[in-house]
């Protein structure tokens, strides 16, 4: 399990890969970071949570189709419940949401 400083490190850079690729899309997105959450309204005003949950060292993900969990596999993040990765899930309810196709690699 990471510690309390590697988990921080591994969220803030995938907070950062996050907001990076909204902001590189032709997507209308809103973006706002409030301590260890990150929010993201898609044009028809739908939100993705994406949380920072130091407790578990998890990152948790909010969307319309449901809510998932990640843990750093040592290379990745991966949902606790399916395996699916964290980039493939964000791609897929974003593209739910928006209509956006954005790869978060």
């Amino acid at each position: 399990m990471l510690d309390a400083s590697e988990f921080n490190t591994h969220a803030d850079l995938l907070f950062d890969r996050i907001v990076d690729t909204l902001d590189a899309s032709d997507a209308d997105f809103d973006i706002e970071i409030n301590e260890n959450v990150l929010t993201v309204t898609c044009e028809d005003d739908s939100k993705i949570i994406v949380n920072k949950h130091e407790l578990n060292r998890e990152i948790w993900v909010a969307a319309k189709s449901g809510g998932f969990h990640f843990k750093w596999n040592g290379a990745s993040w991966v949902d606790t419940r399916s395996g699916d990765s964290l980039a493939a899930t964000l791609q897929r309810v974003v593209a739910a949401q928006s209509g956006a196709t954005l790869t978060f690699g």
